[in-house]
């Protein structure tokens, strides 16, 4: 790279509007000028998840706004760009839909180059923008409908070594909360709930654990939860907050431990390659 690149970055995969400005220096270091997120939540809350046409409609109004804030936050205007960058896939399709038209009518009007990027390659490259990282770094990439252990060894360069077969935690979070008549998103849901709940109580079961190799399942200790809320409305004629603050420890626990264990068997994989400097990383949607 020779010279210093500006870029207007677009994301509309799932519940939140985004924008952000991104400047790359020739020598590869990057620095985020403006990050602008305009959230859904409100909007789908009384349906229990995300609904992909609200989501979508929300989205189409929000792009426009989102794009021009994040250039005012970074002092810019579109002829200060080297290109517009969209969420091309995966992710709800409508949502998908919505910024990329935005974006190539955008990029078509100023005469901009017009690049298109994997959701989850974006997920998996963020540690080198945050923070620097150098490849081949260990990611665990945990986002809403994905969730999977990769060596990043360069920017189209990725190794997988195993990820979920069924829900994916983000998802698992969402229909436990559900279940359990807890608000939505469920991760934060279940969270809150969970601090005042005890983990011990409910021996969920730990999905997988009994198999070599990487990968996960949820589906089963959905399931499982399911099962042990029904006997407790049965015996108590509804859910009890104290019974709901178990439930949602126990539940919280036993993906923390699967987590866990896979993450261990993923670094002893990704450590048999001896890196020069180890990272391990998380990032995604549902990694804070």
């Amino acid at each position: 790279m020779t010279d210093t690149l500006t870029i207007l970055g677009l994301e509309s995969s799932c519940d939140d509007t985004a924008a952000a400005v991104v400047r790359v220096e020739a020598d590869g270091r990057a620095e985020i000028l403006a990050s602008i997120v305009a959230g859904q939540a409100e909007l789908h809350a009384a349906f229990g998840g995300v609904v992909p046409e609200i989501a979508a409609r929300a989205h189409v109004e929000k792009l426009d706004l989102c794009a021009e804030q994040a250039l005012a936050e970074a002092g810019l205007g579109l002829g200060d760009l080297d290109a517009v960058a969209v969420t091309a896939g995966p992710g709800l399709i409508g949502g998908v839909l919505a910024g990329v038209m935005f974006a190539k009518g955008l990029a078509a009007g100023a005469g901009l180059p017009l690049v298109g990027v994997n959701h989850l390659a974006g997920h998996a490259l963020t540690p080198r923008l945050t923070d620097g990282a150098a490849f081949p770094y260990l990611m665990l990439l945990v986002s809403g409908g994905h969730c999977q252990f990769l060596i990043a060894r360069g920017g189209e360069d990725f190794t997988r070594l195993g990820g979920t077969i069924d829900d994916a935690p983000g998802e698992a979070f969402d229909k436990a909360a559900r279940l359990m008549g807890l608000s939505q998103p469920g991760g934060p849901a279940v969270e809150a709930c969970a601090r005042r709940g005890d983990a011990t109580r409910f021996k969920l079961p730990r999905p997988l654990l009994d198999r070599p190799g990487c990968d996960m399942s949820f589906s089963g200790l959905k399931t499982a939860l399911l099962r042990t809320r029904d006997k407790l409305v049965a015996e108590h004629g509804g859910l009890r907050e104290g019974d709901r603050a178990d439930l949602a420890a126990s539940f919280q626990a036993a993906i923390a431990d699967v987590l866990a264990e896979k993450s261990r068997r993923a670094l002893a994989i990704y450590n048999a390659f001896n890196p020069p400097r180890p990272t391990f990383a998380v990032a995604g949607g549902v990694a804070g």
